[in-house]
């Protein structure tokens, strides 16, 4: 990476050795720079294995920062990677406390003038607001990228309220806390360490299905709760192809610290990185205008920049992958902002082929609706995004409005009021918003979804009693796009989208009255006025590889059965200075009848090798998860071998009940 203002030498130290305060000892690599007087420390801390998996992109980001005067700080989390102890779930107490620990050991040293910050990405960037909102002193400021401050709403085990991408995760959570310290670091005692993790591990799905409702467990954690607890300043940054993007909006008309926004039009990646879509920013350089202002008084500006930094995204025809993204930045002065109103539109005044000669609208919808989703947490892989839209509104019931006399930008989070007649107890509902072009092309602008159990509230389950009339709000995620003069926006409704969300074995049967149902539209005005955005271009090394993305539609029409399969010939070998061999392979089967929603079933598989001369460490998971009756069944299996000795090998069986009405879990 050349930078002209990069002129300080950089000292790397591996494994560290960060010791808590009951005695486990947390493994960090620090880039320091070659200066005589103490500098600010830059923490990233993440369970993601600093000695191989990511550090191919840690050291270009963490030796740029030490470049510019910083301690940059990558610290492998208690139980992963080659620091001690167990992990036994995502978000811990014990986890956020050892975080503030690592602050606070970082802000003691030497080398470091007292003041820390830290940053991330997903993982990363939500254990960052989570140790701003136990505020410990030394910690001024933090970037959270692609993150979430509510664990249930904006994450990858629930959707709306409804289960959603549960068991692969847990699969790959398996896999990542399976694999062993590296015993050219750790030494002798990796082995041991190695054994411990292995005899600890337990699904942890089997727990956040055993929380269906939105209870204590994930307002543990989840800094919405309180965000009156945040001190620190915050950049926050997210992008309109990921799913955790609401976050910016809720932390910039939350939060009452320093908080600046900025949304593109990426991925589930580094706004430096990103690639399909584009275009990337210089985000290092923007980040460092940040930790300069709050770490070292320096005036930047920042302070100064509008507090949110949106990317308006054009219409384009719908495409599973973008190089660069057409569209345009614009400013807001705050969020909420004055220059976006709302704009509502009556379901009954749009053209629904549906509705014609009936006050009801039967919403009977496939269960393969959905198939065209795209990625959950897309990261730049070519069949990534969703495709067009056409098949899945065939699927669905459509609402369109005329073709549009003037162009409408949306900027915000779009919502669906509708009024709904239920038979049943239970259903999924599903809304997207979508551009039709004049040639009929659907693209998706976002989308929304409601477990229907939900309906009073994300803490409860009530159940529909047979006959009910609801008037339910289903949000849609923040988005900005304009939709064009000449095309129509469409809003599609139907109560299944696998595998994004996991079925009732047995739906109500849901009409929608149009009469009674609307949208509601954030637009933003035309003549609305807005700054300059500028950003240098990106300066980071080429971006670490992003997975394949492959996709693959089956249909049996013997069976009416339709299998979606992610990632089937993904391979990744990579070979590391030091002589380390990591090769990674994973494959992910969704299948349902078109007939039969009890007929979903999740299939996932994983497999890491890492390799040294004398050492050879194999672990393999399988996991799936299908319905049984009213209940959640996931299977796992773990092997773990040793120089092709198996050392550990364990099954598991679980039978998780849906969440009865009105009651709560523990």
């Amino acid at each position: 990476m050349n930078d002209k203002n990069a002129a300080v030498e950089v000292e790397v130290r591996d494994h560290v050795l960060i010791e808590l305060s009951d005695g486990v000892r947390l493994s960090a690599r620090i880039w320091l720079p070659k200066v005589d007087q103490p500098v600010p420390a830059l923490l990233e801390y993440i369970p993601y294995r600093k000695g191989d998996v990511t550090a191919p992109s840690d050291a270009p980001r963490h030796s740029w920062y030490a470049a510019h005067g910083y301690a940059s700080v990558r610290v492998d989390m208690r139980g992963s990677g080659d620091s001690e102890g167990l992990m036994s779930d995502v978000c811990t107490a014990q986890e956020i406390a050892d975080g503030v620990e690592v602050i606070n050991w970082l802000a003691a040293q030497p080398w470091c003038n007292g003041r820390a910050g830290m940053f991330g990405i997903s993982w990363g960037g939500i254990s960052a607001l989570q140790v701003a909102a136990l505020a410990p002193e030394p910690l001024k400021a933090i970037v959270t990228v692609c993150s979430t401050d509510d664990r249930y709403a904006n994450e990858v085990h629930y959707f709306g309220g409804a289960v959603s991408d549960a068991i692969n995760w847990g699969t790959g959570a398996l896999k990542n806390t399976a694999r062993p310290p590296d015993p050219t670091r750790v030494g002798p005692a990796w082995k041991e360490q190695w054994l411990q993790r292995l005899q600890a591990l337990e699904p942890w799905s089997s727990t956040w299905l055993s929380h269906q409702e939105r209870d204590d467990y994930w307002k543990h954690a989840s800094v919405c709760e309180d965000y009156g607890a945040i001190k620190a300043a915050v950049l926050a940054v997210g992008g309109w192809a990921d799913s955790f993007r609401d976050t910016v909006f809720r932390l910039l008309e939350n939060l009452s610290s320093p908080v600046k926004g900025i949304v593109g039009p990426w991925a589930h990646q580094y706004p430096d990185m990103a690639h399909d879509p584009g275009p990337a920013i210089g985000f290092l350089q923007e980040t460092l205008r940040w930790w300069d202002r709050y770490l070292k008084d320096v005036p930047t500006g920042v302070e100064d920049d509008p507090a949110l930094r949106a990317y308006l995204q054009d219409a384009v025809p719908p495409a599973t992958r973008y190089a660069t993204r057409p569209g345009r930045w614009v400013t807001e002065p705050s969020w909420p902002s004055p220059n976006v109103t709302t704009r509502t539109m009556g379901l009954g005044d749009m053209f629904c082929r549906d509705a014609i000669g009936v006050d009801l609208v039967p919403v009977d919808t496939p269960q393969h609706c959905g198939i065209d989703a795209g990625r959950f947490m897309p990261g730049g892989g070519p069949a990534d995004l969703p495709p067009d839209q056409r098949e899945e509104d065939g699927r669905s019931v459509c609402f369109d409005t005329a073709p549009l006399t003037q162009p409408v930008t949306v900027l915000g989070m779009p919502a669906a009021k509708l009024r709904l007649h239920a038979d049943g107890a239970a259903a999924n509902l599903i809304v997207r918003l979508c551009d039709v072009a004049p040639d009929g092309a659907s693209t998706l602008v976002t989308r929304g979804c409601l477990n229907l159990q939900r309906h009073e509230g994300m803490d409860r389950t009530v159940d529909l009693p047979p006959g009910s009339v609801v008037d339910v709000t289903v949000p849609m995620l923040a988005i900005g796009y304009e939709v064009p003069a000449g095309h129509r926006i469409r809003l599609s409704v139907s109560t299944a989208y696998w595998p994004w969300v996991w079925p009732h074995p047995v739906p109500a049967r849901v009409a929608l009255d149009p009469a009674g149902s609307e949208v509601v539209l954030p637009v933003r005005g035309a003549d609305a006025p807005s700054e300059p955005v500028r950003f240098e271009p990106p300066v980071q090394a080429d971006p670490y590889p992003a997975r394949s993305g492959e996709r693959q539609v089956h249909f049996n029409p013997e069976t009416m059965e339709w299998r979606l399969t992610l990632d089937p010939n993904e391979r990744c070998s990579l070979t590391f200075p030091d002589g380390l061999q990591y090769e990674h392979r994973e494959l992910m089967s969704y299948s349902i009848r078109s007939d039969d929603p009890a007929s979903a079933r999740c299939d996932s598989e994983w497999y890491v090798r890492l390799q040294r001369p004398g050492w050879d460490v194999e672990i393999s998971v399988t996991g799936t998860m299908q319905l049984e009756d009213d209940n959640f069944v996931t299977e796992y299996e773990l092997a773990a071998t040793l120089d092709g000795e198996q050392v550990h090998q364990r099954r598991w069986h679980d039978r998780t009940p849906r969440a009865n009405p009105g009651e709560m879990m523990n």
